[in-house]
C-alpha cells in the first residue's frame, strides 16, 4: 500500500518538478550544440610553440621539425618550400620567383622582399617580333624568367636564419629521392598539364615517368631535383645562378632559341623592399609594393570601407555585391597603372589615397552590377603561399610560384625542375606600364600579407593568379567586420574573377541560392562551383598573441595541407 502511495505521488509532482530538474542539463546540451554547430570545418591550432601552415601535409611538418631544432621562422621556410617544390613540382619550386613580408616581434619591424626574376637582357619586344611573335608567349621558352627563389632564400637566410644552411634541404632531399605517394589534389593539377608536358621532352621525362601522369597514390621519386637541391645545400646560391644548375638552365634555353645568358643569371639580385599598407576599420593591412599586384587588395579594402558591413553575413547578396564590384574597380586600376617601378612611376599613393576611395566606391549602385568597368583618372596561377610562426612571435608571409601548372613547361636538362612562365604576363604593348624590356621585372600576381590590431599580428595569403587581392579583402573583411577566428575566415565561402572579365563571376555553392538569385537579379553572371573549390585559391594563415603569446595557425581545406605545431621540447631537454 506504501509503495503505491509514494508511486502515486511521484506521479503527480513529476509534471511540476522534472523540467526543473531537467533545466541543467538541457543548457549543457545547448551550450554544446552551440560550440559544435559551426559554419566551418577544421578547428584553429593553438600553441605558445611555433606553427607552419602550408598546403602540403609533409611540408608543414618538414618545417615544424626545423623550429624543433631550434630554428627560425626563416629556417623553417626554407625547408617547407623545398619540400614543397619536390611535393608540388607543378606550383612551385626552384624555377620560380618568390615574394615575403617578415615580421619581427621583437622590434615590431616589418621587412619586405622582392625575389620576382627579370627578362634576359635580349628578350625584347623587338626580339620576339623579330620572330614573328604578336602576343607574348604563355609556354615555352619565351616565357621564362630569371628565377627568383634561390636568391630569395639566401637573402631570407643571411639576415634571419639561424640554422647551418645545408641542413634546411635535407628533408626535401630524401623525400625526392625515396619518393612520396602524389596527393589527390596535387594529382588533378598534374592530370591537368599533361598534354603542356609533353611538349618539351625534358618534362616529359622526369614528369610522366612511365608515360603518363602518376595517379593518386603512386610513388613519384625525383633523383635529379634530389641532385639540384644537393649542390644548391653544399654549395649556396652560386650553384644556381653561375655554378652547374646555371649551366644546365642556359643549355636547355640555347637548344630551344632562348635568350638567356651567363650574365642575366650571375647578375640577379633579389631586392628588399618596404612594404605598402592601408588601415580598414581599426587595421593595418600591408602588401608589397609594385610589380606585385597587392595594392589591389588594399584598394579594394578602401573602397568596401565606405560601406557598412551587411547584417546578414558574408554570404548575403548585398555583402557579396559590394566586395565584386569594390574588386571590379580595383582591378581596372592595377591592370591599367601597375608594373616594374624601376622602369616608371606607379601611382601607389593615389590609387591608396581615402579620397580616391570614396570617388571610386561612389560608382557602385547599390541594386545592379556594372560590367564595363574603367580605371580611375588619377590626380596629379598555379602558386604556394605558406606562412610560419615561431616560438618568439617572428612571423614569415611568403608565397612562391610557378605561374602555370608546371610554369613554361621546360625542362631543366639533368635538374628535375621547370622552368616558370612568369614572364607570360609581361606586355608587347610598348606604351603599356608593363611593356616588356630586357632586365625588368613583369607584373605579378603572387602576393604575401601580414595584418595586425593591437596584440594581434596575422601573416596571411591566398594563391591563385588574378584571385589573391580579392581573395585577401574577403579574409580581411571575414575577420575584422564577422569577427571569424584565422581557420574561419580562410574556410568562409568566397567568389572570384573568371577567365572572362565583366560581369562574370566564379562563386562556391556554399553561398545560398537566395543570394544566388538576387546577384543574377543585380546583373552578375555567376558560375557556381562546388562547396570547396581550389579555383578559389588555396591560402593559410598564422596569428601571433603578442599580450598572451599564444601562436594560431589555420590551413584551407581546398588544399591538401595543414598547420603543424612545433613539438615542445621534453622538460630535460629544455
Amino acid at each position: 500500500m506504501r509503495t503505491t502511495r509514494l508511486n502515486t505521488s511521484l506521479a503527480q509532482i513529476a509534471p511540476i518538478f522534472l523540467p526543473i530538474l531537467l533545466i541543467p542539463a538541457l543548457l549543457l546540451a545547448t551550450a554544446n550544440l552551440s560550440a559544435q554547430d559551426r559554419s566551418y570545418g577544421r578547428s584553429v591550432v593553438s600553441t605558445q610553440y611555433g606553427i607552419v601552415a602550408t598546403s602540403y601535409l609533409q611540408a608543414s611538418q618538414a618545417g615544424a621539425r626545423v623550429l624543433e631544432q631550434g630554428g627560425s621562422a626563416i629556417d623553417a621556410a626554407i625547408a617547407a618550400n623545398a619540400m614543397l617544390g619536390v611535393a608540388e613540382p607543378m606550383t612551385n619550386g626552384i624555377g620560380g620567383d618568390l615574394f615575403a613580408i617578415y615580421w619581427d616581434a621583437k622590434s615590431g619591424k616589418i621587412y619586405g622582399l622582392n625575389a620576382s626574376g627579370w627578362a634576359p637582357k635580349a628578350l625584347t619586344i623587338e626580339h620576339l617580333k623579330s620572330k614573328g611573335i604578336t602576343q607574348m608567349p604563355q609556354s615555352g621558352i619565351d616565357s621564362s624568367t630569371v628565377p627568383g627563389v634561390v636568391d630569395g632564400w639566401t637573402k631570407l637566410h643571411d639576415r634571419f636564419g639561424k640554422l647551418p644552411w645545408r641542413d634546411l634541404f635535407q628533408p626535401a632531399i630524401a623525400y625526392a629521392q625515396t619518393g612520396y605517394p602524389v596527393p589527390e589534389i596535387i594529382h588533378d593539377y598534374w592530370q591537368g598539364a599533361e598534354s603542356g608536358l609533353r611538349s618539351n621532352p625534358e618534362s616529359t621525362r622526369v614528369f610522366l615517368p612511365t608515360g603518363k601522369v602518376p595517379e593518386t597514390g603512386q610513388i613519384f621519386r625525383n633523383p635529379d631535383i634530389a641532385k639540384a637541391l644537393t649542390l644548391i645545400a653544399n654549395q649556396g646560391e652560386a650553384a644556381f645562378y653561375k655554378g652547374a644548375i646555371a649551366k644546365a638552365i642556359l643549355k636547355s634555353s640555347s637548344e630551344l632559341g632562348g635568350a638567356m645568358t651567363a650574365d642575366d643569371l650571375a647578375q640577379y639580385s633579389a631586392e628588399w623592399v618596404e612594404p605598402i599598407s592601408s588601415t580598414y576599420r581599426g587595421w593595418t593591412v600591408y602588401e608589397l609594393p609594385p610589380n606585385g599586384d597587392g595594392i589591389a587588395a588594399l584598394e579594394m579594402l578602401n573602397i568596401m570601407e565606405r560601406s557598412q558591413p551587411a547584417p546578414g553575413g558574408p554570404r548575403s547578396p548585398e555583402e557579396l555585391h559590394t566586395r565584386i564590384e569594390a574588386m571590379k574597380l580595383a582591378y581596372a586600376d592595377v591592370i591599367a597603372y601597375d608594373g616594374d617601378p624601376r622602369f616608371g612611376s606607379v601611382p601607389i599613393q593615389q590609387l591608396l589615397s581615402k579620397d580616391y576611395a570614396v570617388s571610386r566606391a561612389a560608382l557602385i549602385d547599390p541594386a545592379k552590377a556594372n560590367c564595363t568597368v574603367a580605371p580611375g583618372a588619377l590626380p596629379g596561377s598555379d602558386t604556394t603561399y605558406f606562412s610560419v610562426v615561431d616560438r618568439d612571435g617572428n612571423i614569415l608571409s611568403i608565397i612562391q610560384s610557378n605561374y602555370s601548372s608546371f610554369g613554361s613547361k621546360v625542362g631543366v636538362e639533368g635538374m628535375g625542375f621547370v622552368l616558370h612562365n612568369r614572364g607570360g604576363l609581361f606586355s608587347l604593348d610598348s606604351k603599356s606600364p608593363n611593356a616588356l624590356a630586357g632586365h625588368k621585372r613583369p607584373f605579378h600576381t603572387i602576393i604575401p600579407a601580414f595584418m595586425q590590431n593591437g596584440h594581434q599580428h596575422i601573416g596571411f595569403g591566398i594563391m591563385g593568379g588574378m584571385n589573391q587581392p580579392l581573395a585577401h579583402a574577403q579574409f580581411v573583411s571575414n575577420v575584422v567586420d564577422y569577427k571569424m577566428n584565422i581557420q574561419a575566415a580562410m574556410e568562409e565561402a568566397r567568389f572570384t574573377v573568371a577567365p572572362k572579365l565583366g560581369c562574370d563571376i566564379l562563386i562556391e555553392s556554399r553561398v545560398p541560392p537566395a543570394s544566388i538569385q538576387k546577384l543574377t537579379e543585380m546583373g552578375h553572371i555567376l558560375q557556381v562551383r562546388k562547396e570547396y573549390s581550389t579555383t578559389m585559391g588555396r591560402g593559410q594563415a598564422v596569428l601571433h598573441n603578442s599580450a598572451t603569446m599564444v601562436n594560431f595557425g589555420a590551413s584551407d581545406p581546398r588544399a591538401d595541407g595543414a598547420a603543424i605545431p612545433e613539438a615542445p621540447k621534453p622538460p630535460a631537454a629544455q
